[in-house]
């Protein structure tokens, strides 16, 4: 990225975005648009022998579509569709077997620290939450034993970069685990971890790469084929599917995610630079400003920025909360990446199940505000802002 405004997407992203996986010639009827294909089971010619599909949960055509389109925006031979983020998460785990040990970055989206703490763990797997960008940090925790890392990046909700690259050479260096990268913040149009060195990337398809919350799903992409086939085995075996309409739904978003993307970044760099000046804000944190202390990693590892912002307000949990409760524009709710506006408390929502003293440590405090910054017109939403300030912080 040659400025904080410009980027250069990734080749063919849009073309692929619409068309991979979308042939007509896979339909009898020749539609332009993938069908919905919602038979849980298919004829067969003889026993054992078919058209390519058995079971729905096994394999199914509107699925295929979906998983096709996913893997060629992420640049990877490989994709497969969950019924949530979590359930592709869950996958992932069961390539470890009882006695394995792995690393997480320590800041992570709150329903991923719990399930690792409280699922995996008692799975019989060992779990070391580290503070990934720190490289150092990362090769103290790696034991003979280290079977897998997980990285979020940019991460959830203090935005934080992993030098995706750098944690990649020195695992592969040092041990035989492998790297998941979650890109649910950055979706496959501003991030590729393919490309820098992960195995495997995951993403809650629920937030940027659907973009319209109305569907909640996760995916997995890579690109080595035997750990593929573990994985697709899992995913039927387990019954962790996503269903044919939600890929549909999934697949029609895809469609405008340059154009959503380029938007959220516009609008969301609007308001942290807003933010920045309030002298009623204590912090802004946001990998596009000149004042993350990680800005030059973000402007070589990712083609640009999404519209999540977090600051820190002045005062503690009654300034935040009133501020929240007085925004008319954005809407307080969980989730983020859809089109519309939306703000949050980590501290007592998306991460309440972290630990209190992880999350003192990690910098989630009572008066960090998490944004995910839509599609409106910006001049509404910094407005709206204002006025919420105003009535925070007199």
């Amino acid at each position: 990225m040659a400025a904080e405004n410009t980027f250069t997407p990734f080749p063919h992203f849009a073309t692929n975005a619409i068309h991979e996986g979308q042939e007509p010639e896979q339909w009898k009827s020749m539609a332009v648009v993938p069908l919905i294909s919602t038979s849980t089971t298919f004829k067969q010619f003889s026993p054992g022998v078919h058209a390519g599909f058995e079971y729905s949960r096994s394999g199914n055509p509107t699925r295929n579509c979906l998983e096709k389109c996913v893997a060629s925006l992420e640049g990877a031979k490989h994709a497969l569709c969950y019924a949530s983020g979590l359930a592709s998460t869950l996958n992932v785990i069961h390539l470890l077997k009882q006695g394995d040990h792995f690393i997480s970055m320590d800041d992570v989206y709150g329903g991923t620290n719990r399930y690792f703490r409280t699922c995996a763990v008692p799975l019989g797997v060992d779990v070391t939450f580290v503070d990934c960008t720190k490289l150092e940090e990362v090769e103290k925790a790696l034991k003979p034993n280290t079977k897998m890392v997980w990285i979020e990046t940019p991460t959830n909700p203090t935005m934080k970069l992993v030098d995706i690259e750098a944690v990649c050479n020195l695992v592969h260096s040092k041990s035989e685990a492998f790297v998941v990268v979650d890109n649910t913040f950055m979706s496959s149009y501003f991030q590729r971890p393919l490309s820098l060195g992960a195995d495997i990337v995951m993403h809650s398809v629920t937030k940027y790469m659907n973009g319209h919350s109305d569907v909640v799903m996760g995916v997995l992409a890579l690109n080595d084929d035997k750990r593929a086939e573990r994985l697709r085995y899992l995913q039927n075996a387990m019954g962790t599917v996503s269903s044919p309409f939600d890929c549909y739904l999934v697949n029609r978003g895809l469609k405008t995610l340059a154009l959503r993307m380029r938007q959220h970044m516009a609008n969301g760099l609007a308001v942290a630079r807003y933010l920045e000046a309030s002298p009623k804000v204590v912090k802004v944190v946001h990998p596009g400003l000149p004042s993350h202390p990680q800005h030059e990693l973000a402007k070589r590892q990712m083609r640009g920025f999404s519209g999540m912002v977090t600051f820190y307000l002045k005062g503690g949990k009654e300034e935040a909360s009133t501020f929240l409760k007085a925004l008319k524009v954005f809407t307080l709710a969980e989730s983020l990446g859809g089109y519309e506006s939306l703000c949050e408390l980590p501290s007592v929502q998306t991460h309440a199940s972290v630990p209190p003293e992880q999350r003192e440590k990690l910098g989630i405090t009572d008066n960090l505000i998490r944004l995910s910054v839509g599609l409106e017109d910006v001049e509404d939403l910094i407005e709206d802002i204002e006025q919420a300030l105003n009535a925070a912080v007199p």
